[in-house]
């Protein structure tokens, strides 16, 4: 790099191979830059910002030190990876990242080579990371695989399964712990750096293997020895957890002292077997907005860069989840028995008057939902009435307990299932595609989606007084503007409710379908549905409905194969029904991150796509002489 290139470093930075002659006080040029374009780009496309900006220090070091691609670097969940994808070719399409078409906000295998594993969901590096260990063993590759995972992600049972497999191989596995959050911060300095620079050196290794050799003929004084050895490192670093899983511990140091970063990572990469590195850095880190709120900063919309001023939403009605947070709460001043469960999902869930309004009857589990579902089942079994608030493609994580331990002991727990169906910018790993096949499969259960905001207060309220588990799985954002009432009123059980009756063609909707359903009814005369449950279906009102109409059209925004609209069709074949079915619903893939008005389109469930399928339907059933638009 010449003094004599106006680029910025940045801007000479297409591959990570083009960092390996930079200097430490380059590469810290380099850091300030990479800085200032995260929180400009984020600014004007929305996305992940404080995690990003607090691992920029650390991703500049591992692909300086690694060379990658070829050597692996696993990254946890994907929050954090947006200084890795800049630097590795993707700078120019970062203001295309979580739209239709362009960048995924998660790394991605088909994206790019250095995106070595598909993450979304917590937890999952340490294990990824310790089969590309092995692989690379079993190849006689010396290839190196790092994985980096935040103290929040360490919460998860699965980090320790991991953790627990890899301290018992020899496999060459780095683990980074980014901890922002841990309440060590104290021995993060001068004597801690200087420290973990000293026991990752050559030197301290190769006298710690030869001590080994021969101490371990004499196991009584090996043991003193490795005993000593503890307790010094015990006294000035918080390691002794990963040494006692077989890891090789290093840390805490400053996650963002570049000097430190790039000698430990550099001695790190030599060592063989698994070792264990932890840093200390700081969310939203340069970008003062975002160190002070780094929760309202970690996933933001557009916002001025210079005022960290946040767009303000322009909806003129709660979000779903701002319902059950109300509703939660309404609730708990109600029934004292009532408590709430979260895996680490406070703010995304609407949990946070809550917690503060009922702290003693609030538990944030951490990212562990199978024991979020068990302990829910635990506090079910001795009279308190748990409401368990989830993402539907984290319930995904725990089915299981929720069969095992939940539903066959039939026990009264309320899943409040937030950002079900059609979740947008997120894509595919956070989707909500399956929470009604994988549901209403389950003996016991009781099934509602809402159409409307007030209707989803109504089915919470009727959830939480069955005496048996229930689901009320709702999407993510607003609905049709609704008024919401404060009462508690209850539904009928399977109940469905028509919205307007027409002729020969009953279309009938599942939950926040209904809005596109009432349109294309409207223009084909056809009657609509609002069907409120998926489990039990209302069976009397779905005979009447055979009885009067030829075709029947059902629409949902879960995958079509499994969802509600096979209920219907295996109880109105059990029924010998002869109807024309039409299901429509999510496709058979996986839909890539959009708008959820383009997902919903190019899966065919936007009112003009719903409207041509019906058309179509009609055509190779020869009906359509029965029907005139509207």
């Amino acid at each position: 790099m010449t003094e004599q290139n106006t680029q910025s470093l940045l801007q000479q930075i297409d591959n990570p191979s083009q960092m390996k002659e930079l200097s430490i006080a380059e590469l810290g040029t380099l850091a300030g830059e990479l800085r200032e374009f995260i929180i400009q780009s984020v600014s004007k496309s929305g996305g992940h910002l404080s995690s990003g900006l607090g691992t920029v220090e650390l991703t500049i070091a591992l692909h300086h030190v690694f060379n990658t691609p070829d050597d692996r670097l696993v990254w946890d969940v994907g929050h954090q990876s947006y200084p890795h994808k800049i630097l590795t070719g993707r700078r120019e399409k970062m203001s295309t990242i979580r739209t239709k078409d362009g960048l995924s906000g998660f790394p991605r295998r088909e994206e790019s080579p250095y995106d070595t594993f598909g993450v979304g969901h917590s937890s999952t590096s340490i294990s990824a990371a310790l089969g590309m260990a092995i692989a690379a063993k079993a190849q006689n590759s010396e290839r190196r695989v790092a994985a980096i995972i935040g103290d929040g992600a360490l919460t998860a049972g699965m980090a320790f399964e991991a953790l627990n497999h890899a301290g018992d191989l020899d496999a060459n596995l780095l683990v980074i712990l980014n901890d922002n959050d841990m309440s060590i911060s104290p021995n993060v300095g001068g004597m801690s750096n200087y420290l973990a620079k000293l026991l990752s050196g050559k030197l301290y290794s190769s006298m710690r293997e030869g001590s080994k050799k021969v101490l371990g003929k004499m196991p009584s004084v090996w043991e003193l020895a490795r005993k000593a050895e503890e307790h010094m490192k015990g006294m000035v670093v918080p390691g002794t957890l990963f040494e006692e899983l077989g890891f090789n511990y290093i840390g805490p140091i400053d996650g963002h002292d570049m000097d430190t970063l790039v000698t430990t990572l550099s001695n790190m990469r030599k060592l063989h077997g698994p070792q264990f590195l932890h840093i200390v850095t700081t969310k939203g880190k340069g970008y003062t907005p975002a160190e002070e709120n780094p929760i309202a900063f970690h996933g933001v919309g557009k916002f001025c860069p210079e005022s960290g001023k946040l767009e303000k939403s322009s909806a003129k009605s709660p979000t779903y989840t701002q319902v059950f947070g109300s509703w939660l709460c309404d609730m708990a001043k109600a029934d004292e028995k009532l408590v709430a469960i979260t895996p680490a999902m406070r703010e995304g869930s609407g949990l946070v008057e809550f917690s503060e309004q009922f702290p003693e009857r609030y538990f944030d589990v951490g990212i562990a939902e199978q024991h979020a579902v068990t302990v829910a089942a635990g506090m079910a079994c001795d009279g308190l009435k748990p409401v368990v608030a989830i993402y539907s493609t984290f319930l995904q994580r725990a089915y299981d307990q929720l069969i095992h331990d939940v539903a066959l002991q039939n026990l009264p727990i309320l899943f409040a299932i937030d950002r079900a169906g059609v979740v947008g910018p997120d894509g595919a790993t956070h989707a909500g595609s399956f929470d009604i096949s994988y549901l209403r499969c389950i003996p016991n259960m009781t099934i509602m989606a809402p159409s409307n905001e007030n209707e989803c207060r109504q089915m919470l309220s009727t959830g939480f007084a069955l005496n048996s588990p229930s689901a009320v799985r709702y999407p993510r954002g607003t609905g049709p503007n609704s008024k919401v009432n404060t009462d508690f009123t209850t539904l009928p059980i399977g109940k469905a409710e028509i919205c307007s009756k027409g002729q020969h063609i009953a279309i009938l909707a599942f939950g926040s379908v209904l809005a596109e359903g009432l349109e294309v009814a409207s223009k084909l005369n056809a009657t609509i549905v609002n069907m409120r449950f998926i489990k039990p279906l209302d069976e009397n009102l779905l005979l009447q409905l055979a009885s009067d109409h030829d075709v029947l059209v059902t629409l949902e925004d879960n995958a079509v194969m499994g969802g509600a609209g096979s209920a219907v069709n295996e109880f109105l074949l059990k029924q010998q029904c002869q109807n024309r079915i039409l299901n429509l619903g999510l496709p058979d893939i996986f839909m890539e991150h959009a708008s959820r008005e383009q997902i919903l389109d190019d899966a065919g469930l936007s009112t003009s796509a719903i409207l041509r399928a019906v058309e179509d339907f009609l055509k190779t059933e020869e009906l359509a002489k029965h029907v005139t638009l509207a």
